[in-house]
């Protein structure tokens, strides 16, 4: 069955055509080429940053706890401001939770590449330690829960 230009269009819709389903587009058509790449080139990153991160990693000793505070105080107040953002506008406490989230968190990818970029005096080992070892983990197990209840608390309800 031959298809008229009418029934072509329908598969910039997301709509399967009246022959079968709809034709590969956009991401599945380019993700041989942007995707698959991408994660491998990512893997060797983390690798190299991790070597790197190793060769230095006396040095986390003279700063460890220093660290610790840093890591865990600066989401905290990150997300406070965000609650603090969310309710100035009007965001309910789903809102102000994805709020403070995006302000308690680290780009655990991007900031070390740009750190490495912009700052190569800086050691690795600490802002990877830092981002990696210390924030994430608190803002997954403990920073959740506990952004979510502040927002509750101080961001009402939206009708």
């Amino acid at each position: 069955m031959k298809r008229s230009p009418a029934d072509r269009s329908c598969c910039w819709s997301g709509r399967s055509s009246p022959d079968g389903p709809a034709e590969k587009r956009g991401g599945d058509a380019t993700a041989g080429f942007f995707v698959t790449p991408f994660q491998g080139v990512l893997a060797l990153f983390l690798l190299e940053m991790g070597l790197v991160a190793a060769r230095r990693f006396t040095d986390l000793r003279r700063v460890g706890a220093f660290l610790v505070g840093f890591g865990i105080a600066a989401p905290l107040l990150n997300a406070c401001l965000g609650i603090l953002l969310a309710r100035w506008v009007g965001l309910g406490p789903g809102g102000g939770t994805l709020m403070a989230v995006l302000a308690a968190s680290a780009s655990y990818i991007a900031a070390p590449a740009a750190m490495r970029l912009s700052l190569p005096e800086a050691n690795p080992t600490l802002y990877l330690t830092s981002s990696l070892a210390i924030t994430f983990p608190f803002n997954i197990t403990i920073g959740l829960p506990l952004y979510f209840e502040l927002a509750r608390q101080f961001c009402p309800p939206t009708p």
